[in-house]
């Protein structure tokens, strides 16, 4: 039975919102490296950390000082320190930053591979913009579309944050081939704790496909509610795995069995009985305030 061991790191901010850029990086970076080792000695083959892993979830503050913490991918250097890791452990690594890219920014994920090498990047696609998540004064929405990585572990999907209350996103991942997919995510209580197992759950159910969730810990110096950890592991029949701990600094794995994914899609057929060719409205936005037709009674 094909099998991959995968894991996810959760983490709380290192230092203050106070320091630069530069030197929260630094501290993001040092403090994730004993989790990555600790991976490596359990063995794990695709390794992932949380949304914009290497910096507090700025957002909320509309301040001009974080597009400083924007790099380019693959030669900025959270992914460059990550190429190293992945390659000294033979891991697939999935790396969730802000990116800039000809001036443009983006919130990004990039994807190495075991031997080091950059194997691509996802960007984040659902931007939001609300008065304590004011995502669109710094991110783009993504412009790449739902790519899958062809890792020698599994097919691997990426999903971040926002993106994973859209299930179209979840279906054409599952689509392209994906078996795992992976969603970095920085959600505090106030916003979501409440739909987070249920939601993925039902992705992965609805798509049979695995999914690893994972969120931050914390509180963060804005009116934003504190972060709630809880990542976890969930199958193609809807069941978590492995939870992490709501508070903690924490890096959880499970043996995810890929035959799985198959049994599941023959047994439920979803894929077989897709209708695309009656979700045109659905897809174009035609069903809004479409009238309805009442059929009068016989």
């Amino acid at each position: 039975m094909a099998s991959v061991k995968a894991g996810l790191i959760q983490m709380g901010l290192k230092g203050n919102v106070e320091q630069t850029p530069d030197e929260l990086r630094e501290q993001m970076l040092a403090a994730h490296v004993p989790f990555i080792e600790e991976a490596g000695r359990k063995g794990v083959q695709v390794l992932c950390f949380q949304e914009v892993f290497d910096q507090p979830y700025f957002c909320p503050s509309r301040d001009p000082k974080w597009f400083a913490a924007a790099e380019k991918i693959p030669d900025g250097p959270s992914t460059q320190f990550m190429r190293t890791h992945a390659k000294k452990l033979g891991m697939v690594i999935v790396v969730p930053i802000f990116e800039i890219d000809d001036g443009v920014y983006y919130n990004t994920a990039s994807v190495l591979g075991p031997d080091g090498k950059y194997l691509g990047k996802y960007r984040k696609n659902h931007i939001r913009n609300t008065p304590n998540g004011a995502e669109r004064f710094y991110f783009t929405p993504g412009n790449m579309g739902y790519p899958v990585f062809d890792t020698p572990y599994c097919k691997l999907g990426v999903y971040i944050c926002h993106d994973r209350h859209f299930p179209e996103g979840w279906r054409s991942l599952a689509l392209n081939g994906a078996q795992y997919i992976v969603n970095p995510s920085a959600t505090p209580e106030q916003m979501s704790r409440a739909m987070w197992d249920v939601e993925q759950r039902c992705a992965a159910l609805n798509n049979c496909v695995f999914i690893g969730a994972i969120n931050r810990v914390g509180v963060e110096p804005w009116d934003f509610g504190a972060f709630y950890g809880s990542s976890f592991f969930v199958d193609p029949r809807g069941e978590t795995l492995v939870q992490a701990s709501e508070h903690n600094d924490e890096l959880i794995v499970a043996d995810l069995e890929l035959d799985l994914i198959e049994e599941m899609r023959q047994k439920w057929s979803y894929f077989q009985t897709r209708r695309p060719d009656t979700y045109g409205e659905v897809v174009h936005g035609s069903v809004v305030n479409k009238p309805v037709t009442h059929h009068a009674s016989t």
